[in-house]
């Protein structure tokens, strides 16, 4: 699907959704390379909330360079599908299968501001990070695994402890939307 369709589409929760949709479509207007991590000052990412057929969980994994249980997601890289680049940073990450996507389009978008890092031995300047999430539910009883360049573990979380597991401050009101946002769209 056509991410500017997508955005534009896109009903915001609150006044960060509204910000952060005009935003991201400013900069895709402006920036032909927002799609790439060749814009060192920001870039697209895809994310994903992933919870199980009771919608009482959320499938985390243990991301190495944050050192916290967090969501699943990744870079664009050039892909302008952001729902594609979710769907597989989640099997990459988790190994999870018959993923079942919950919510019409884009669940929720945030500007996610990146700390410097290093990545694979390399150093990464600070940056944003213009995420486009998607709600997905996939089956508890199925084998999950780690992807051992990224993370170390994949396990679920009771939705009620699913915010204390971040070690971020900025990303406390970034889960406890999206799980806000769950109660909202009901069973």
């Amino acid at each position: 699907m056509d991410i500017v369709y997508e955005l534009e589409r896109f009903e915001p929760l609150d006044d960060q959704e509204r910000s952060d949709k005009k935003i991201m479509l400013g900069s895709i207007e402006k920036y032909p390379d927002i799609f790439t991590r060749e814009n060192e000052l920001a870039h697209f990412t895809a994310s994903a909330w992933i919870v199980n057929p009771a919608r009482d969980k959320i499938l985390m994994a243990y991301h190495k360079i944050f050192d916290e249980w967090a969501w699943c997601g990744g870079h664009a890289d050039g892909e302008r599908d952001l729902l594609a680049v979710a769907r597989r940073e989640v099997e990459e990450e988790t190994g999870a299968k018959d993923l079942k996507l919950l919510s019409d389009g884009i669940y929720a978008i945030e500007t996610v501001p990146v700390d410097f890092h290093y990545r694979r031995g390399v150093f990464v300047s600070s940056h944003l990070h213009l995420d486009v999430c998607y709600l997905f539910e996939t089956p508890e009883n199925q084998t999950f695994r780690a992807n051992e360049l990224e993370n170390t573990g994949v396990k679920w979380i009771p939705i009620e402890h699913s915010v204390e597991q971040t070690k971020e401050a900025k990303m406390i009101p970034v889960y406890t939307k999206l799980n806000e946002k769950l109660k909202l769209i009901g069973r």
